[in-house]
């Protein structure tokens, strides 16, 4: 699977943790790469990277993970990891969506969605899912069409509307299915109240090959309403945070002769700046 693109959590000192939990839990993964700041962990062949931030920003179920299971005792088994300490905001039951689904925060703050269905339906175990509530309910459709367009290669699979006659979530969307760069993301709109929002909690990375892909993600997601921050992190216009970094970072920051000093300067810039990495 292409990981090009993949979710980073923010966490208060224990990455290390969720990641081993997650471990735990799924049974095709394992940790890849373990520092005191970064520590990262593949499930099902799909890349999570864990940030050790301070309490600043916490994970919230703005963007949440679809888990496709096609056994009713892997759906079981899942439930009840996933909620055990954590927050059961829908339980297992039958929807009108699906034959069993279950919408649970875990101990660490990341929101699952754990569902029966076919894994050819997505080709893809787990689907980061975005709902747009609040001030960016009804622009899940803008936004899928703006990533697609952003990011290559993409393509958009399918895009649901609610009704005319579903009430005051007629004409947004009730789900949707994109990819980009060869992952599947689903977006949908969020009608009502929500006592969360996008932020830093959970952020995209986008490893680019050269300084030229870095700029134009860079110069793009900013772009039109967005917003800059440190260290290679962005708001798109959406509210939406990305990290836009190259894909060797991992490699520069660990050196054992510079890595001290691509630290430095890399504390310094808002888009990196390779060149001023590796001077």
């Amino acid at each position: 699977m292409n990981n090009n693109i993949h979710p980073c959590i923010w966490y208060d000192g224990n990455a290390k943790q969720a990641a081993e939990f997650y471990c735990g839990v799924f049974s095709d993964s394992k940790i890849t790469a373990d520092t005191p700041m970064v520590v990262k962990w593949e499930l099902a062949g799909q890349t999570f990277m864990g940030l050790n931030g301070g309490p600043i920003f916490k994970a919230n179920p703005s963007i949440s993970f679809l888990i496709i299971c096609e056994a009713d005792d892997e759906i079981e088994m899942l439930y009840r990891a996933l909620s055990e300490d954590g927050m059961v905001m829908m339980p297992l039951d039958k929807y009108d969506w699906s034959e069993r689904y279950g919408f649970v925060q875990d101990k660490f703050g990341l929101a699952w969605q754990i569902m029966k269905g076919k894994y050819s339906d997505v080709n893809q175990k787990i689907t980061p899912t975005l709902l747009f509530v609040g001030n960016s309910f009804g622009k899940a459709e803008a936004a899928v069409k703006y990533y697609t367009e952003v990011v290559k290669p993409s393509s958009v699979d399918g895009i649901l509307l609610y009704a005319d006659n579903e009430g005051p979530a007629a004409g947004s969307v009730k789900h949707s299915q994109f990819i980009l760069d060869g992952k599947v993301f689903m977006a949908m709109d969020g009608y009502g109240e929500h006592k969360f929002a996008f932020n830093e909690g959970i952020s995209f990375v986008v490893e680019c090959k050269d300084q030229e892909e870095i700029d134009y993600y860079w110069n793009t997601l900013t772009s039109d309403g967005g917003q800059e921050s440190m260290c290679g992190w962005l708001k798109d216009k959406f509210g939406v945070s990305w990290q836009i970094i190259p894909k060797n970072i991992g490699t520069l920051m660990m050196d054992p002769v510079n890595g001290q000093k691509a630290m430095q300067a890399l504390m310094q810039m808002k888009k990196i700046d390779i060149a001023k990495l590796t001077a």
